[in-house]
């Protein structure tokens, strides 16, 4: 006689802990876009997250994601899932924090990698902001400009601008920094002024090759026409104010960000050049390894951050004269 199956194991049937695991997972797959992603995130293997896929599947009796070679895409029963189980580690993770009285009693050491020059001027007001609001937490305020090694460097988080093109890290956007191009007006004199993006191809450059190194592509404010601009730079360097010295100096044209060049420009040390034609704005963005619980003090920064940021990446924009126009000289 054969044995009837025996049923799939319910929630019922399992432990919280095991049930949290396994929606956590689930999310884990959908925003890494695959299991393998997923298992480098979560360190450990393809086969055990594709098992605790299939668990949850069980357990809920519905299938949530369509898999082939080449793609993965979520069920219907998939998406009101997903939606669902984020609200409900939202809520668990808040309801260990308040357990911990971690809302009310955030303390310990936050170390946060800033780049050099955001981290010296435009994020102080943030930072100050927040130290004040959590007086029982320290900040080691760590300048680089290079990628952060969170776990070696016991690194909490990192302020990035550019595209983050790390997997193994939750990356929240929070602002754009607008970028403008200058140039000293010592090296205007004798020149014709560029009317179009490929007239700055015959000027000195000074790259910085995090952003750009021998072209940068342009778009047309009005009409989101792109021209991309070829050059052999003259100076490369790895900083911003280097960068905006540098320039100054006379060397030649430079892309950087309108918070740094805007108050040159309207004290007349530097020119923008075709102000309608616009580099892409820099991403700035809040990263941290992915972990099941992450501290208060990691969430307050983040809270911070996020509600500071955009008023802080235009703060100084706006106040620089207007670029010059051809036959303003």
């Amino acid at each position: 006689m054969t044995k009837p199956a025996a049923p799939a194991p319910s929630f019922s049937a399992t432990g919280l802990t095991d049930r949290i695991e396994l929606i956590q997972t689930f999310v884990r797959i959908v925003e890494a876009g695959s299991l393998s992603a997923a298992a480098a995130q979560l360190a450990t293997t393809q086969p055990t997250i594709s098992r605790r896929l299939q668990a949850l599947e069980r357990s809920l009796g519905v299938r949530l994601l369509q898999r082939s070679t080449h793609a993965m895409k979520m069920t219907e029963d998939g998406e009101r899932c997903y939606e669902r189980a984020k609200e409900l580690l939202a809520g668990w993770d808040e309801f260990e924090s308040e357990l911990r009285g971690a809302r009310q009693h955030a303390e310990g050491t936050l170390r946060v990698v800033v780049p050099h020059a955001f981290g010296q001027k435009q994020l102080i007001a943030p930072l100050l902001q927040f130290m004040q609001r959590h007086p029982r937490i320290t900040v080691e305020w760590l300048l680089h400009d290079r990628a952060a090694d969170f776990i070696s460097q016991g690194i909490d988080c990192a302020i990035q601008v550019g595209e983050v093109n790390d997997p193994s890290v939750v990356a929240i956007h929070l602002a754009e920094v607008p970028r403008m191009t200058v140039v000293a007006p010592s090296v205007l004199q004798g020149r014709a002024l560029p009317r179009q993006p490929e007239d700055l191809a015959d000027f000195p450059w000074i790259a910085i090759p995090a952003f750009y190194r021998r072209e940068i592509t342009l778009t047309h404010a009005g009409t989101g026409e792109q021209r991309q601009v070829g050059f052999r730079p003259q100076l490369v360097t790895d900083s911003l104010y280097a960068l905006r010295n540098i320039a100054i100096e006379g060397m030649g044209v430079a892309v950087g960000s309108s918070w740094v060049l805007a108050e040159d420009v309207a004290a007349g040390r530097l020119v923008q050049l075709l102000p309608e034609w616009e580099p892409a704005p820099l991403p700035v963005s809040l990263m941290y390894p992915y972990a099941r619980f992450y501290p208060a003090r990691l969430r307050h920064f983040i809270d911070t951050m996020k509600e500071a940021m955009p008023s802080v990446v235009h703060q100084a924009v706006g106040r620089g004269a207007p670029g010059v126009e051809p036959g303003a000289m």
